[in-house]
């Protein structure tokens, strides 16, 4: 994907910000603001309009609007204060108590312009506990076996309109319900998932992030193979890779990020429900539970991210963890 100099900038963290990522959380804080007019909006998302409403911002913010507007079709259009009002919705602090939802309008800003995997992500957390998730993967293929070339290969496929019959996968998890999913385009009854029942590890098919910036690659790299993992990692951007894990397509999922690195709640709520409810474990290293309920982060996260299928893999993560960081230390 090409963008224009007003419709992409940097953040000071140096992670990429575009109009699709400020667009989205304008229209899903919209939606949610319309679905539930009686109720206060608590929303948890990542993006704020703090540089669009600078004078240096004001092309970008237009923009934004434009294609706000075009996506709402509303009778009476949004002006671009307001528009950067819903992106701000997102500011919630969230918390153990009351209804949030939380929202990565773009998760895998790089991989969406790269040609890669995203995904848009919603969760809802009540009294602490995430309790509801959906994933929106416009360029994950349908159809197993997944691979790193079908990977590539649908995205750019579908980036170029050349890949029709696939239309892109669309997750959902409600807590006690069981995890589904469908087409994107949508016409077709959603269909219950399950993670993989194998425990062997030898068979396992091991993702990590894409970038080696989001995760340590040769200590995930060390833990699969701990476990008897043969094969080469499966690199993807975003939590597709908790959709694939849910589908049964991969049995691990590892994230470990660099030391002092606080890990965001908007990054991992939808799809933890997703793989829980299709069976699989998500913890930390020390196998502690995620916590949903401390904030906008994952506070008190040990090590890392560990999710897998069946529990007795995940189990077995759990202590390969322990044992390296022992060597290690």
């Amino acid at each position: 994907m090409t963008l224009g100099s007003a419709e992409h900038q940097d953040k000071p963290d140096d992670s990429p910000v575009t109009v699709a990522d400020y667009g989205a959380q304008a229209v899903v804080a919209w939606t949610l603001k319309e679905a539930f007019p009686g109720t206060p909006l608590s929303l948890i998302a990542e993006e704020d309009a703090d540089d669009l409403r600078l004078p240096s911002g004001a092309a970008m913010l237009d923009r934004i609007t434009a294609l706000v507007n075009e996506t709402l079709g509303l009778a009476r259009q949004l002006a671009p204060a307001q528009v950067a009002d819903l992106i701000d919705a997102g500011g919630s602090p969230g918390g153990r108590t009351g209804r949030h939802w939380v929202l990565d309008p773009i998760d895998g800003t790089r991989g969406f312009v790269g040609r890669r995997q995203y995904a848009v992500c919603l969760g809802l957390i009540e009294g602490g506990e995430v309790t509801l998730g959906v994933l929106g993967c416009p360029n994950l293929p349908q159809a197993a076996p997944v691979g790193q070339a079908s990977l590539d290969a649908e995205a750019a496929g579908r980036d170029a309109r050349l890949a029709p019959r696939d239309s892109g996968c669309l997750f959902h998890a409600v807590k006690g319900q069981g995890a589904w999913v469908c087409g994107l385009a949508g016409g077709e009854v959603p269909a219950r998932i399950s993670a993989q029942t194998d425990p062997e590890g030898s068979a396992a098919v091991y993702m990590t992030s894409w970038e080696s910036r989001h995760s340590n690659h040769d200590l995930t790299d060390r833990l699969a193979a701990a476990v008897g993992v043969t094969r080469p990692a499966l690199k993807l951007d975003s939590q597709a890779k908790y959709g694939l894990l849910a589908r049964g397509d991969a049995s691990i999922f590892l994230r470990m990020p660099a030391p002092g690195y606080k890990e965001k709640v908007w990054d991992h709520a939808a799809g933890a429900v997703l793989v829980t409810e299709a069976g699989g474990c998500i913890s930390d290293c020390h196998g502690r539970p995620l916590d949903f309920g401390a904030g906008r982060f994952l506070e008190g996260l040990q090590g890392g991210i560990i999710a897998a299928a069946p529990p007795t893999l995940h189990a077995a993560l759990v202590r390969a963890y322990t044992e390296a960081a022992a060597v290690d230390a």
